[in-house]
């Protein structure tokens, strides 16, 4: 099959644990772009959590954040942008405050990155880890004033962040309730998905899934990869996650995207 469009995830899948992009894999993109192949990367990060890697690796790309919720174009222009209801943020908001009152509570509303404290240690943590800077809010008089989430992110410890995706994803069926990792729980609209975000790109662009490839390794990649044509799974996901995709290649840490790109046919072998 001749692929004709790229997608990535992110954390865990295009970087290594050290949140870097290795050469060969940077080399690998900037050669897909030169063939004429697109290559997007498809985040729960924030735009501005994003560009800093396109920046870094020297290439102007589409991207897809907050797991589908905002889709850019490679001239940063709006394709797709779905926000949260608001009677169901502030529900989310008060549930979060009343049952989970020790969690860290992201609102990201386009972008912008809001925050009750921006010294609590798990947001500094993220803020060097993406790039990204928080700025201090009170989420009452962001709903008040109509600016919307895109996503709302907890931060907590793994036990609780299983219990508040079994919790919330019960109380809130209208709203998409899924983990990124052990510690980070993503909570957007509905209609919201990785899969949703590839939907807008392909239509933008003309092509099919099935012409279609996406590498992902954790529980919010899984309708992305049952939609394209070719899902590649890391080593490093989880059992449940490859056993989903229609190939599994090295992991984050050994190159897998440039690997199974060189596998094949869309990359050189350095």
């Amino acid at each position: 099959m001749n692929y004709k469009i790229v997608f990535s995830d992110i954390d865990g899948t295009f970087l290594t644990s050290e949140h870097k992009v290795t050469p060969h894999t940077a080399g690998a993109v900037r050669e897909l772009l030169g063939k004429g192949i697109p290559f997007a990367l498809v985040s729960a990060r924030m735009p501005e959590a994003i560009y800093p890697i396109t920046r870094h690796i020297g290439v102007t790309i589409p991207i897809i954040s907050y797991s589908g919720a905002l889709v850019l174009t490679e001239k940063e222009e709006v394709l797709y942008s779905k926000t949260m209801d608001k009677e169901a943020t502030a529900s989310v908001l008060q549930r979060l405050q009343q049952d989970f009152p020790e969690v860290t509570v992201n609102y990201y509303a386009g972008r912008k990155w809001y925050v009750r404290d921006t010294g609590d240690r798990l947001v500094q943590q993220e803020m060097d880890i993406t790039s990204a800077v928080a700025e201090e809010a009170d989420f009452a008089s962001l709903l008040a004033q109509d600016i919307l989430p895109h996503k709302i992110l907890t931060m907590s410890e793994p036990e609780a962040c299983a219990r508040m995706e079994k919790e919330l994803g019960e109380a809130f069926p209208h709203l998409h309730v899924v983990r990124s990792s052990a510690v980070l729980l993503e909570i957007m609209d509905e209609s919201v998905s990785k899969a949703t975000g590839i939907e807008v790109l392909l239509a933008h662009y003309g092509f099919k899934p099935e012409e279609a490839m996406a590498f992902g390794d954790n529980y919010n990649d899984l309708e992305m990869l049952r939609y394209v044509g070719c899902s590649v799974a890391m080593a490093n996901a989880p059992e449940d996650i490859k056993k989903e995709a229609r190939e599994v290649t090295l992991a984050n840490n050994e190159e897998g995207i440039y690997n199974f790109l060189v596998k094949e046919g869309l990359a050189s072998r350095e």
